[in-house]
């Protein structure tokens, strides 16, 4: 009976043994490994280069990202390069060869225009009045009407305060307020222009005709009219007033002392004292505050014995007009004459 016989099974041949040549226990690989070899190789191969051209695909993006941040580093020197050039001045051309000049870019001319207007804006001359800088060419005319209300309101409310208070509290309110004798004159100039005829305007034409040699002192003058009328006539005007911003102006209080030499004479007696230089003394609607009279008193010292006394005052002013009269000459001025609307003109003795 065979070893392990089991029903139903059975084994047709015993088994070979094995031969004597395979004592070496060595390995035979069938005839076709050679081909198998091969292709591991192969495979190897191509596997070594796959690596070599990753790795270098790595390196060349390593190389240009590098090579682009120096590009990028680069690029604000070479742009501030770009714009020194750029805002270099063009060299000068002869006069036959600036045809070419004429394609300038357009936004470069209208700059260079730009910058000529604003020079010229800037550049504005002293001797240019106030109103020529606040022009009202941009206004509606309901605009202007309201604006001229307005400035004659302030106006109107200034002149109030100045005739209502002595000098002395005048001068502390514009001083308190600088734009205060801007305003008052402003709307000064507005009602003069409602008025027929211009006191300033008359004093002009009559002191016109004097000798060359008169001194004329201008008391109140506001914006010296008068004496920028005749002083290039060739005649001396002094002109004084509480606050001013004129070079022809001297800032001082009329009812205070004025800088001119002159006297009364002996105290308690009319005399016309000494040290005179004043041949005509003017008041144009500047007889204000409540102590006026210091000032009639104080042309009376500055005026020579001859001199003259000028005062345009409109009737309304003063309620009694031969009591006006009657204090002037109190201090020592004769009645000469009176021209329109009450107007006394006094000489002195």
């Amino acid at each position: 009976m065979a070893l392990f016989e089991v029903p139903g099974w059975s084994v047709p041949n015993a088994p070979v043994a094995e031969s004597s040549t395979s004592s070496s226990r060595k390995r035979k690989r069938p005839t076709n490994d050679t081909d198998s070899e091969k292709k591991v190789r192969s495979a190897e191969v191509n596997l070594e280069k796959i690596v070599k051209t990753l790795t270098g695909k790595s390196r060349d993006k390593d190389r240009s990202k590098a090579k682009k941040k120096k590009e990028k580093q680069k690029q604000p020197e070479d742009c501030g390069e770009k714009k020194m050039e750029i805002s270099r001045p063009m060299p000068l051309k002869a006069v036959d060869k600036r045809g070419s000049t004429s394609s300038l870019p357009p936004a470069k001319k209208a700059k260079t225009k730009h910058e000529k207007s604003a020079s010229q804006e800037t550049l504005v001359k002293p001797s240019q009045s106030v109103d020529s800088l606040t022009s009202e060419s941009g206004l509606t005319p309901m605009q202007k009407s309201m604006k001229h209300s307005l400035e004659g309101a302030r106006f109107r409310l200034i002149n109030e305060q100045l005739y209502k208070n002595d000098s002395k509290e005048a001068r502390r309110l514009m001083e308190e307020d600088p734009s205060m004798y801007t305003e008052y004159h402003n709307g000064f100039r507005h009602q003069v222009q409602s008025w027929p005829t211009n006191p300033v305007d008359q004093f002009v034409s009559t002191l016109a005709k004097y000798p060359k040699k008169t001194v004329i002192a201008d008391l109140g003058c506001g914006d010296a009219a008068i004496a920028r009328n005749l002083i290039p006539e060739g005649m001396t005007v002094l002109s004084y007033d509480l606050k001013s911003d004129n070079p022809f102006v001297t800032e001082t209080d009329i009812c205070g002392r004025l800088p001119l030499p002159g006297s009364e004479g002996t105290d308690g007696h009319k005399s016309h004292g000494e040290g005179h230089v004043v041949d005509v003394a003017v008041f144009s609607l500047s007889l204000m505050g409540t102590n006026w009279p210091m000032s009639i008193r104080e042309a009376w010292r500055i005026l020579k014995a001859d001199g003259e006394l000028k005062i345009a005052e409109v009737t309304s002013r003063f309620t009694d007009i031969e009591r006006f009269v009657n204090l002037i000459s109190s201090i020592g001025f004769k009645l000469k004459s009176k021209v329109a609307m009450g107007m006394p003109s006094p000489h002195q003795d």
